[in-house]
């Protein structure tokens, strides 16, 4: 495991990723034999990341880099403009960017609105094949054994985390640290997991932890599934300080970097995107972790005028699944129809129809197919809801979770609430089911779809029930 800076800190952060073949011959099937030769062929791996033929190339640049070769123990780089003091952020300069290929696209993705993100320099990791000088001979063996051959590659992924006046030479000491670490640690895993002859291959995996801990690097065995790494989830708690109730090293905590992209379509926290309100001695309290933004017509569903609560309870049941409380898909509305079929809340004919659900049926829903309770605030007019400050800050500091708030025909997500415990002023950051648009970010902000609403933002006189997911106590 490796623990790294903060990433929120000024500076930016190295990622080396790319494989190394892990590759051994076994004459025997006794464990311990196994053992020997696995650690063997791991020291070789990382007799070769000291080596002087390991390299590290900028992806989309020039820049190469030698870090064990030169003078005095020092990196060589390519171009020569590069030397061991060069800033690391000034390899920015040397990064082709798709903003740069055209001066078109350059003017229209300036004006487009993107969510604020770490500054991130990705790097692949290579070996040298060949060496200056003459090759040797070639010699021939032949022998007639029986043995076993173990392969695989294993899929080196190591960060480290700079400041603005990090150079490159003290970087790729701490990554080669970094390789060297992760090596170790995939030695272990390999070890403790190896079923006879079976070798599980070791998956190195980034998770942002909160409270200022940074960006840490744990290593699972790839075949093994959450569900069987409790124990060892127990042991990376009480190490980082971390409770105990809620999953901070389950797979679906992984941290994303910038430039890697969700393949299922939604928009992720679109109000970070927002600027927050400022009121006097107010302070902002909002959702925790990421949710995927769910609002009318997506998935090939025409639920305008009527899903808008089915909507905003699948935004809740994916920022469940996606803070690894559960692998279960985000429901579709024939699911959340069946489940309260299902709990005796409606009849077999609901099913199919477009018949609206409030917040009782959003609470029924996420108990029947999450098992996540849920408590309900009852406001019996629309004008009671800017006294609810208090309840609300309280919420999201707790439990952390998207609210669903129904009243009359239309339902909304709160995802957060500024509010001033002096003066009781108090904004509600709203995400809107009803919007029928496309996934652009910045129509979504700049309209309001996502935004920060006043109280006057709901029916004065009309009554409205909120329902507040709660965690589940769970690692």
């Amino acid at each position: 495991m490796i623990v790294q800076s903060d990433s929120s800190e000024p500076g930016t952060i190295l990622r080396v990723r790319g494989p190394l073949e892990f590759k051994c011959q076994l004459d025997s099937t006794v464990g311990s034999h196994i053992q020997k030769v696995i650690s063997r062929t791991f020291e070789t791996l990382r007799s070769r990341v000291k080596s002087e033929s390991l390299v590290f190339t900028v992806c989309d640049s020039p820049v190469v880099v030698w870090p064990n070769r030169g003078k005095q123990e020092t990196l060589y780089a390519s171009p020569e403009e590069i030397t061991p003091n060069t800033l690391c952020k000034d390899l920015q300069q040397w990064i082709k960017t798709d903003e740069q290929e055209s001066s078109s696209k350059k003017n229209a993705k300036s004006k487009s609105k993107k969510i604020p993100t770490a500054s991130v320099i990705n790097l692949h990791l290579m070996m040298e094949v060949t060496k200056p000088g003459p090759l040797p001979a070639l010699t021939l063996n032949r022998t007639v054994q029986k043995h076993h051959f173990l392969r695989t590659t294993l899929p080196m992924d190591c960060v480290v985390h700079t400041t603005c006046n990090d150079t490159i030479g003290v970087a790729c000491e701490r990554l080669l640290e970094e390789l060297l670490h992760q090596l170790c640690e995939m030695e272990k895993v390999s070890l403790q997991h190896m079923k006879g002859t079976t070798l599980q291959v070791p998956e190195p995996l980034h998770f942002l932890l909160p409270e200022s801990k940074g960006l840490v690097t744990v290593v699972y065995p790839a075949g093994v599934p959450d569900s069987q790494l409790e124990a060892h989830r127990k042991e990376l708690h009480q190490r980082f300080e971390l409770p105990e109730d809620r999953p901070y090293f389950r797979r679906a905590n992984v941290y994303r970097f910038p430039n890697e992209t969700y393949r299922d379509g939604y928009l992720r926290n679109p109000h970070l995107a927002v600027t927050h309100p400022s009121l006097e001695n107010g302070k902002l309290y909002l959702v925790q972790g990421i949710y995927s933004y769910h609002h009318y017509m997506q998935d090939r569903m025409d639920d305008n005028g009527w899903g808008c609560a089915y909507r905003s309870l699948q935004t809740i049941c994916s920022w469940f699944q996606q803070q690894g409380y559960t692998e279960r898909p985000v429901p579709t509305h024939k699911e959340i129809q069946q489940a309260l079929v299902d709990v005796g809340d409606k009849q077999g004919s609901f099913v199919g129809s477009r018949q609206w659900i409030g917040s009782i049926e959003v609470q029924a829903v996420l108990n029947q197919l999450l098992s996540v309770t849920s408590k309900i605030m009852f406001v019996s007019q629309g004008s009671e809801l800017a006294s609810k400050g208090r309840e609300l800050a309280n919420h999201f500091i707790t439990e952390g979770t998207p609210v669903m708030i129904g009243g009359g025909v239309l339902a909304h997500t709160i995802l957060g609430v500024a509010w001033s415990e002096t003066t009781g002023q108090i904004r509600y950051l709203i995400l809107d089911p009803h919007y029928t648009g496309s996934e652009d970010l910045q129509v979504i902000t700049d309209k309001g779809w996502c935004g920060w609403k006043g109280p006057d933002f709901w029916d004065q006189t009309a009554y409205y029930n909120l329902c507040l997911p709660q965690r589940p106590k769970t690692i």
